[in-house]
């Protein structure tokens, strides 16, 4: 993970100019050949960004302490979070919200950071995912506040949400996540393999997408410094009106609901794009014949987290325009919420209930990009809204 310096007040100019509109219509089409930022914009419709809220989302749990990240609920509704230690005082980093309120997850005991024992204790937690089969899984970058990672640190466990202990975990070897990796996001389908494969992004180092073999442990990386995983060059992002240069690689991730494609993106880029299945899933396949399976699906907005429905649907978060967006089938693009309210939507899930949810966490606003000075205005948020859709399920 990287972060550049501020570029000068010319970029403010060009780059904001190119993105003023806020109102997604149509589809658009950018090509995946690491364009300059201001070549990569979609077309759109203007919105005042400090007009009135849209959508009708609901503000479920409110945090005032460490900065969330990750967002998960289980087919009976419970609901699970993550705080990555990323600078803010982390005393867990995996949690269950009770009454609203976040309770160390699956204990204390393994949530305690542990540099003598990584393996073992939860080190610092960027996302969690509740699979098809009711599993909470648990993925641990093993990097505190982006300073690289050890063996042991990065990992992946399960837990059994009936016996609330953990049943899996899994070690990446080097050569799949190296120190400086960062791996992201992750999702699953049960019905390949013997136990299922999970696939995650990696944001950092070398960037691309890990299949994980849940049955052997086996893991592989592709689509390493791919153009499709790495960030746009000169990618400069316009966030509370400020041009705030950024160097994250493939970090969204959503399957398809028929799981013969999974969509992902660089976080700094406004591209979307997606590969076979069946091609990440053989521990056989080259990098180029991953690389053939690519499609670049254009323009998109700038977004952390990405999800899928049962629909066919896509959905992510604008984070230069505070509103989520919904990506139908036939590549058209409709802004379902916006507001000064959601400033960063991170990760997004939807769950058995019909709804969308997001973690709302002013990702940028912290003090690794401002030279210090943090930003953030508490409390962080988890928002939901109704889609009419349910969570894309396989196995």
């Amino acid at each position: 993970m990287k972060r550049r310096a501020y570029l000068g007040a010319a970029a403010l100019v060009v780059t904001a100019a190119s993105l003023g509109a806020t109102q997604l219509t149509g589809s658009a089409s950018a090509a995946l050949t690491r364009p300059a930022a201001a070549a990569t914009t979609g077309p759109a419709t203007a919105a005042p960004a400090d007009g009135p809220t849209m959508g009708q989302y609901k503000v479920v749990a409110q945090f005032s302490d460490a900065m969330p990240t990750g967002i998960t609920v289980s087919q009976d509704g419970r609901t699970f979070v993550c705080f990555p230690r990323l600078g803010d005082n982390v005393p867990f980093t995996v949690a269950e919200l009770r009454d609203g309120k976040p309770v160390p997850y699956p204990d204390a005991e393994v949530n305690r950071q542990d540099p003598a024992d990584l393996a073992g204790h939860f080190q610092s937690v960027q996302s969690v995912v509740v699979d098809p089969h009711d599993r909470l899984w648990v993925l641990d970058t093993g990097s505190p506040q982006f300073a690289g990672s050890s063996y042991g640190g990065p990992k992946l466990v399960a837990i059994d949400l009936h016996t609330n202990r953990i049943v899996r975990t899994i070690l990446f070897p080097t050569s799949v996540v190296p120190a400086n990796s960062y791996i992201n996001d992750m999702r699953f389908d049960l019905r390949r393999g013997a136990a299922g494969m999970a696939f995650i992004t990696d944001a950092g180092g070398p960037n691309g997408i890990i299949a994980v073999d849940l049955a052997t442990g086996r893991s592989w990386r592709r689509l390493a410094g791919d153009p499709s995983t790495v960030p746009d060059q000169n990618f400069v992002s316009i966030l509370d009106g400020q041009p705030l240069p950024n160097e994250f690689g493939s970090d969204g991730i959503a399957i398809s609901d028929d799981g013969k494609r999974l969509y992902y993106s660089p976080l700094s880029s406004r591209r979307l794009a997606s590969v076979s299945l069946d091609a990440l899933a053989d521990p056989h396949a080259t990098d180029a014949q991953v690389a053939a399976t690519v499609r670049n699906l254009g323009y998109k907005p700038m977004a952390d987290g990405l999800e899928s429905d049962t629909k066919g649907r896509l959905y992510g978060g604008d984070e230069e325009h505070n509103s989520i967006w919904r990506r139908n089938p036939d590549g058209t693009y409709q802004t379902i919420a916006q507001g000064d309210g959601l400033h960063w939507i991170d990760t997004l899930s939807v769950a058995s209930d019909r709804h969308l949810y997001a973690i709302v966490n002013q990702f940028d606003r912290q003090g690794i990009f401002h030279n210090g000075q943090d930003l953030r205005r508490k409390p962080y948020l988890l928002v939901r809204l109704p889609i009419n859709a349910g969570p894309v399920r396989l196995g």
